[in-house]
């Protein structure tokens, strides 16, 4: 990197090494919209495809582009290699397929995206990898689940639509005393909350969402941390200690550390083995444009938090908003873990239940002028959408309940235009929520 320093503001920008390119002098990140790359020779060749090197091989498994991307991302999260893929879910899918196989466990949070959910509980039981839900308001639920085929814990920073900060120390903790990691989801709270400080081993994001932040470009990335020990328990983490045929017997955990004097055996597997087979590559132009929203992350997540803070303090005195649901509105040992966790703000969504029910929420959205109606998350425009009939419609009332979703229940993700313009927005249409509650009584 071209500095020492460590603030988020210059690593995303500086991060990485990149200066220019080396056959150009171009500043910006050129698009290497290339699949394949010329071997120096027939022991080149030998040797990348043998990994007693690293090189470019194919874009399947790594681009000049990519790796830009990647390192910056491994920086901004505090981690040692980071792998790039085709979207947020990849990201969530490779993470777990990379500790367990069929007849292991994981621990997650119930406090989870719905796609996340449906992934683990419909997609993963059928490859026979058995998904336990602990709820994360005591830690200890996490314990309580562990059996000697647990692999791994996971968890959301901010999870949506819930919006209650994860115990993220406590569960590591517990994680270490077994040799299981923490593998947390850390897409809705870039550069304000940094899992790796407080234990997580692997931190994954939805690049789509706050560190593209323009909404143009689906990306997923996996930043292995280098603190977890992946050989301290062979039994705990077979995947990583017992031979890869595909790879003529390589052990993970040992071969990785040796070859190249880093302990990120979790990054390079799910590369040269889940990205190899599975082939969910991040398509060069996309990992340009995650770059360039990368760049402006820090600014944009402070303008974001600041936001959502003065939007709180007019939702929680609006006669129509019955319920605000923010990272610091929980109850006194939740709202806590916000200040211990976050720094810099305290997150850019917000959650809210209306007088009038569904009617209400319906006419609600359906009012706003400026908000977009749509699924995503994390867009520099303010954003709005009604979770239990869209992006977790698939969950059953018991899912629905643990994930915090009510049938009334509205999710505003605040964007970075001017407060004022954003609250005038959000009163108009909450004036005329009213209407839809008088609609559903007649």
């Amino acid at each position: 990197m071209s500095t020492k320093r460590n603030n988020p503001e210059t690593i995303a920008i500086h991060g990485g090494d990149y200066k220019s390119d080396p056959a150009t002098n171009a500043v910006a990140v050129p698009i290497y919209r290339t699949t394949s790359y010329q071997f120096n020779n027939t022991e080149h060749a030998a040797n990348l495809f043998a990994l007693k090197e690293f090189g470019n091989i194919y874009t399947r498994i790594m681009n000049p582009t990519n790796d830009v991307l990647e390192k910056r991302v491994a920086a901004l999260e505090g981690g040692l290699s980071c792998v790039t893929v085709s979207s947020g879910q990849t990201a969530s899918s490779f993470a777990i397929l990379n500790v367990a196989q069929a007849g292991d466990n994981i621990v997650s949070s119930t406090d989870l995206y719905g796609g996340t959910v449906s992934l683990f509980t419909h997609t993963l039981s059928k490859l026979g990898i058995e998904i336990r839900y602990a709820d994360p308001s005591d830690p200890k639920n996490f314990e309580k689940m562990v059996d000697d085929k647990t692999r791994a814990f996971y968890g959301e920073t901010l999870p949506n639509p819930y919006l209650r900060v994860f115990p993220i120390k406590e569960v590591s903790d517990i994680g270490r005393k077994y040799n299981i990691p923490l593998i947390m989801d850390n897409t809705a709270s870039p550069v304000i909350c940094k899992p790796i400080e407080h234990g997580a081993a692997i931190v994954i994001h939805s690049l789509t969402k706050y560190i593209g932040g323009h909404g143009t470009a689906v990306a997923g990335s996996i930043v292995d941390s280098g603190n977890f020990d992946w050989t301290a328990d062979p039994k705990r983490q077979p995947l990583f200690n017992e031979p890869d045929a595909s790879y003529g017997g390589v052990i993970w955990g040992k071969a990785v550390p040796e070859l190249t004097g880093a302990n990120v055996p979790f990054a390079v597997r799910a590369r040269v083995c889940l990205l190899r087979d599975l082939g969910s590559a991040l398509a060069p132009d996309n990992a340009f444009a995650i770059i360039q929203g990368l760049e402006t992350v820090a600014l944009r997540m402070k303008q974001h938090c600041e936001n959502a803070e003065k939007v709180v303090n007019f939702l929680k005195k609006h006669k129509e908003v019955t319920k605000v649901i923010y990272s610091t509105e929980h109850n006194k040992p939740i709202a806590d873990r916000a200040k211990k966790y976050l720094r810099g703000g305290y997150g850019p969504m917000v959650g809210i239940e209306l007088k009038g029910g569904i009617e209400a929420g319906k006419t609600f959205i359906e009012s706003l002028k400026m908000f977009y109606h749509v699924a995503n998350i994390g867009d520099v425009r303010s954003l709005a959408i009604h979770p239990a009939s869209t992006t977790h419609s698939q969950l059953n009332e018991k899912e629905l309940a643990a994930s915090g979703v009510t049938q009334s229940y509205v999710r505003l993700c605040i964007g970075i235009e001017h407060v004022d313009d954003i609250i005038e927005d959000l009163n108009q249409a909450l004036n005329k929520s009213s209407k839809g509650k008088l609609r559903a009584v007649s």
